[in-house]
């Protein structure tokens, strides 16, 4: 089957992130933490392929519905031109680096979420993301909203960024979908960001707020403010990982870090501002 379902629905509302390895899962285990501390009620769906059960348990103690998925139907022509190293050589990522657990064709993987029709309302959160203040008001949000792309300069905000988005689960709208990604000749240059904003052309703009990107914080810091920030998405570099911008983002690191263990998570209102803004 598509999809396995561990236990049933609990609300008609869920957020959604996607798990393709262990790495991601540790991801995860902080984003459901965060959710957990912003009060909501609605599920919180991890859709995961073949990951060790070892990465999942912790999902699953934290009360995360498990839903296991396969990759979707694509044809080896299509997932030859979306392997790792053939987007990558096609379409490098010249801003930041991606990490070695980076896997582009699992991300298509995240479509399956339209599959989801026990759910009336969908937001999805990578699993690299923090939620930082409630954000149940985006389930009542039309079908499609994301952020746009914004971490370098005002010209980012034509693009979409596909880590924070909302959706209303349907079936013929997956249909609809598969016909349209796999097609002779295609290329998805960003995977799923690059297919959904085709999709959905009339998409309709979240705040930054809604999905802020770490490099915001050195690149753009007159853009930052923890008193609006609900959802902070570490785009490129993970915080689990040791990286070269580690020292220059080690404030977003460090909370990252507090929601992943088992401590405290420290007050919004205590943490430093950047350099830029102090």
């Amino acid at each position: 089957m598509d999809l396995v379902a561990e236990t049933q629905a609990g609300s008609d509302r869920a957020y959604v992130t996607l798990v393709t390895n262990a790495d991601y899962a540790l991801g995860a285990r902080a984003l459901l933490r965060s959710l957990a501390h912003s009060g909501t009620a609605a599920d919180r769906v991890v859709l995961h392929t073949d990951v060790p059960e070892g990465a999942l348990a912790p999902l699953r103690a934290q009360g995360a519905r498990l839903v296991r998925v396969a990759l979707l139907p694509t044809s080896p022509e299509f997932n030859a031109t979306h392997a790792r190293d053939a987007l990558h050589a096609r379409a490098a990522f010249t801003k930041g680096g991606k990490p070695p657990f980076h896997t582009p064709l699992d991300n298509f993987a995240k479509l399956r979420l339209w599959q989801l029709v026990e759910y009336r309302s969908v937001v999805f959160i990578d699993a690299d993301a923090l939620v930082l203040r409630n954000i149940d008001r985006l389930f009542e949000y039309p079908e499609f909203c994301a952020a746009p792309n914004v971490y370098e300069s005002l010209s980012d905000f034509h693009r979409m960024n596909s880590g924070v988005f909302t959706a209303r689960p349907s079936e013929d709208t997956f249909a609809r979908m598969l016909a349209h990604l796999d097609r002779p000749g295609v290329f998805w240059r960003r995977t799923d960001q690059s297919f959904l904003q085709e999709f959905f052309p009339d998409w309709q703009g979240l705040p930054v707020f809604c999905n802020m990107l770490q490099y915001v914080w050195f690149a753009l810091p007159d853009l930052w403010s923890w008193e609006q920030i609900r959802v902070l998405h570490f785009q490129y570099e993970k915080p689990w990982q040791e990286h070269e911008k580690a020292e220059r983002l080690r404030p977003l690191i460090d909370l990252w870090r507090s929601y992943a263990g088992d401590g405290p998570v420290p007050d919004l209102a205590d943490l430093p501002r950047p350099c830029a803004l102090r």
